[in-house]
């Protein structure tokens, strides 16, 4: 929209050409002087000699070329009445007349007349890029009907001794004192005249001393040139570098213009120099202002470079390369920048401020601001009634501690030289120090405080949310967190074993100190469902270990806790009805060989019986018992659980007898005593939850039992044989060795049961009292001993009945 408007360089600079004849001139000649000062962009002039040329002709073809330029030089009160004056008759020829008068009915605060005009626009014209304009006037229009009237700023004009009638723009404040800011030297109308001084622009400096400003000081030529208009003033808060820009106008258009930077040194501010980089070349650039994007100092500033653009002027940064020289120029994209013009950015923590005529806004140019979260930058907020007008508002800027600063604008209350709004001046605000924070408390459904929680804020800044500022109370359920203004928040509480609950807060139009408040009544969650189940695929002929199935020493009982192992090659069983398996019991390698394959094999018959009660088919399952004859194989997982065992090597008894602890060989005998079972016709493959086979995968220690009475007994290492010593013998006095010497049992097989020299094993006692002995050569001579002493007393017992007899005289 820069072809539309001719704030360019200046805001409301009005230069006056020339003076007007003494003599009436004819109407070609007052028309000759009205076309050649608009060539030389003379608008203010031109207007003027347009004007006469209509009160004498009465020519309409005039009307929209006067309207025109009345816009141009903001005085929309004349161009809303020669608008008006020319739709009454409106013949088609200037087809964008409608969509003006709406514009000016809008910058005049006649928000009703200009919905109703821009609305009619829209629905009949067929320019796309007409009813575009058209829907964003329309939109400020709406807006600025439901607006509230701003209340948090108060503004005032800075008086005379900033401003005069011919404008001012781009003040900045440094320090809490000082403001630089750019006018004109004349308080009223200037002669557009090379020569004359008066036209240029400069870069004035003023201090405030209490509650007035000084007047103001031009700096000396080392900033303010000759020959050009130095404006667009910036300078850093530490008030050690200037920004500003050198223009050539051409009439009230602007030809060129660069940015320069000047230094402060010890006898003020030293000869400035066109800044490098990319923020200069062959186009405008204008409104410097230094800020940081992605950690590093960078210079914004708006420009009409082509090929980039988004619309007629945008905002762009160029970062900060060193030695004062900056890097190519980056646009801020479609976020900020629109069809129309973006000018006079502002950076100040993180915010852009900048106006626009391109967004919907109450008047013409109107302030924004946008947040940038590190990544992208928010959607623009109109900064509302507070600081914008009908008209146009400018070069917002506020302090550091953000409660202080100034805007330029044409609103009603400025000194203008030509019409109400014509000419910019400065406006100084202060904003009513506003605190928010937020106070969260957590509780439980029932409304019972629910402590040891944790509640988090995060603040969100477009689609993008910040780093989370995080608070947990284990004592308490009470949070409380500092809340920034015109900021937009999502607070967020958690338990661990509840549902999250979150809640949205905003400071966004806070006109008062506020403190919010928010419960969060935190919902239990239930227990977690059992994750789906795993399988795995056995085949035919694979074995599988069942480690859970027990039974008391030397006995084939099966054991209550071994009844799961069972229940699951059952469920096997019923689940592949043409299955056959082999159920294989294993022993460890103690005890007589034989002794072991009658046990395992009693104990594998066990497991049947048990499954063929259940009501499985006795031939269905093959038992057999292996003894010790397959020592079992060390995998990886019995090495985790045994750090002691090597992968790969087999638990034979000289292996585990290679052990010195005997915890560790007491382990590896328990890893030989397995039952396991493998499919040996039916189904090539079963399908088994693997949280079966976990529960079954490796051995594991039986539930703890209490132990029975100790009854482990060891021969001296020869069987039950003739003991090494036969010295100190007791022989009972029903034996038939009762009475000999001792050097006559010295070749005697006498046992000794008192003496352990080699481990058996527990020996469990029946009660018939029958001892029973993991050894068939114990057994034997057990039996023998038994025999002996059964001889004696039925010896004892007839030669005692013989005597009774004699006694009775039989």
């Amino acid at each position: 929209m820069k072809k539309l408007a001719i704030i360019g360089l200046l805001f409301g600079f009005v230069g006056v050409l020339a003076a007007q004849p003494l003599n009436k001139p004819t109407l070609e000649k007052t028309l000759e002087t009205a076309k050649m000062l608009v060539t030389q962009k003379d608008y203010a002039n031109a207007v003027e000699w347009f004007e006469k040329a209509y009160e004498d002709s009465e020519d309409r073809t005039l009307l929209y070329d006067i309207a025109m330029l009345h816009y141009k030089i903001r005085d929309y009160v004349r161009a809303e009445r020669r608008l008006a004056t020319l739709l009454r008759r409106d013949d088609g020829s200037h087809p964008d007349a409608k969509l003006f008068y709406g514009k000016v009915l809008k910058m005049n605060g006649k928000y009703d007349e200009a919905v109703i005009e821009l609305q009619d626009f829209i629905a009949e014209t067929l320019d796309p890029k007409l009813k575009e304009l058209a829907q964003i006037e329309l939109l400020g229009a709406e807006m600025a009907k439901d607006l509230p009237p701003g209340t948090s700023a108060t503004i005032e004009h800075t008086g005379k001794d900033l401003n005069n009638k011919q404008g001012q723009y781009s003040p900045v404040l440094v320090g809490s004192n000082k403001v630089y800011f750019v006018s004109f030297e004349a308080d009223d109308l200037i002669k557009i005249d090379a020569e004359n001084t008066e036209y240029y622009a400069k870069i004035y400096e003023a201090t405030k001393s209490e509650k007035t400003w000084e007047k103001p000081v031009i700096l000396d030529d080392k900033i303010n040139r000759p020959g050009f208009h130095n404006s667009h003033v910036y300078v850093t808060q530490d008030g050690q570098r200037m920004f500003f820009t050198r223009a050539v106008l051409e009439g009230n258009e602007v030809l060129s213009s660069k940015i320069f930077m000047s230094r402060k040194g010890t006898d003020g501010w030293q000869g400035a120099n066109e800044v490098q980089g990319g923020v200069n070349g062959d186009f405008i650039a204008k409104h410097p202002v230094v800020g940081e994007l992605f950690g590093q100092e960078v210079l914004f500033f708006s420009s009409n470079m082509e090929g980039v653009g988004v619309g007629g002027f945008d905002i762009y940064y160029a970062p900060l390369k060193g030695n004062d020289a900056y890097g190519d120029a980056v646009n801020l994209g479609k976020t900020i920048n629109t069809i129309g013009d973006e000018e006079t950015p502002f950076y100040r923590d993180g915010t852009l401020y900048f106006s626009s005529n391109g967004l919907p806004s109450l008047g013409g140019f109107d302030i924004f601001s946008s947040s940038w979260n590190g990544t992208l930058w928010s959607e623009p907020k109109n900064m509302g009634k507070d600081f914008n007008t009908s008209v146009d508002d400018v070069y917002f800027m506020v302090d550091e501690e953000g409660y202080h600063g100034f805007l330029v604008s044409n609103r009603e209350g400025n000194r203008s030289a030509v019409s109400k709004t014509c000419c910019n001046d400065i406006f100084e605000f202060e904003l009513a120090k506003i605190t928010a924070d937020i106070v969260a408390g957590t509780f439980s459904e029932d409304k019972k405080p629910l402590l040891d929680a944790n509640v988090a804020l995060v603040e969100i800044v477009g689609s993008e949310r910040s780093k989370p500022y995080s608070q947990s109370n284990k004592e308490g359920n009470v949070f409380n967190f500092p809340l920034g203004i015109e900021k937009s928040y999502r607070l967020i509480a958690t338990k661990e074993g509840y549902f999250p609950d979150s809640a949205a807060v905003s400071t966004l139009g806070l006109k008062a100190t506020k403190s919010f408040e928010q419960r969060f009544y935190l919902k239990k969650m239930p227990p977690p469902p059992a994750p789906e189940p795993e399988y795995d695929t056995i085949s035919a002929e694979e074995p599988i270990e069942l480690s859970n199935i027990y039974f008391d020493f030397d006995d084939d009982v099966i054991l209550k806790e071994s009844e799961q192992d069972l229940e699951f090659i059952y469920e096997l069983m019923i689940q592949y009805p043409d299955m056959r398996i082999e159920l294989g019991s294993h022993t460890d390698a103690r005890g007589n060989d034989a002794y072991n394959q009658q046990l395992s094999q009693s104990r594998t018959e066990s497991a049947r019986r048990w499954l063929v009660r259940k009501g499985i088919a006795r031939e269905r399952i093959e038992a057999k018992g292996y003894g010790e004859t397959k020592p079992n194989l060390v995998t990886e997982k019995m090495a985790a659980t045994n750090p002691f065992l090597k992968v790969g090597e087999t638990l034979t008894e000289t292996y585990i007898n290679s052990f010195t602890n005997t915890d560790e060989q007491e382990a590896a005998h328990r890893l030989n005593r397995r039952t396991e079972f493998k499919i040996i016709s039916g189904p090539t493959s079963i399908t088994v939850k693997r949280a079966r086979l976990k529960k079954n995968d490796a051995p594991a220690n039986p539930a703890p039992r209490t132990p029975a009475p100790n009854n482990n007994r060891r021969s001296n290492g020869n069987g039950p044989n003739a003991p090494t010593a036969q010295e100190g013998i007791k022989i009972h006095k029903l034996s038939s060795l009762y009475g000999k010497k001792p050097e006559e049992l010295k070749a005697l097989p006498i046992m000794h049961f008192d003496e352990r020299v080699v481990e058996f094993g527990a020996v469990k006692k029946e009660k018939n009292e029958r001892i029973a002995i993991n050894s068939p050569t114990l057994v034997t001579c057990h039996f023998k001993l038994i025999l002996w002493i059964i001889v004696i007393v039925r010896k004892q017992n007839i030669q005692e009945k013989q005597l009774r007899q004699v006694k009775m005289g039989k």
